[in-house]
């Protein structure tokens, strides 16, 4: 499962480095749990953790099943 959350990472990467930002996957529990951590821009943002359960955990939901949530470590 940890391949596919990175391939499904790796496709919105793009979106956030043109804002100065990046995400770096953590972790992936067996239970569906990926920990990223946001780095650059998004790090200190106000809007990170909508940018993390809107963006990123929705995207990862419709790419990858397995994934039941995201969190920022």
């Amino acid at each position: 499962m940890r391949d596919k959350v990175q391939s499904a990472l790796d496709k919105i990467r793009p979106t956030l480095q043109k804002d100065g930002g990046d995400v770096v996957l953590v972790d992936v529990a067996d239970n569906g749990v990926v920990k990223v951590q946001l780095t650059g821009a998004c790090k200190g943002c106000p809007m990170s953790q909508v940018t993390l359960k809107e963006g990123i955990e929705k995207f990862l939901k419709s790419e990858v099943s397995e994934v039941v949530t995201v969190e920022s470590v």
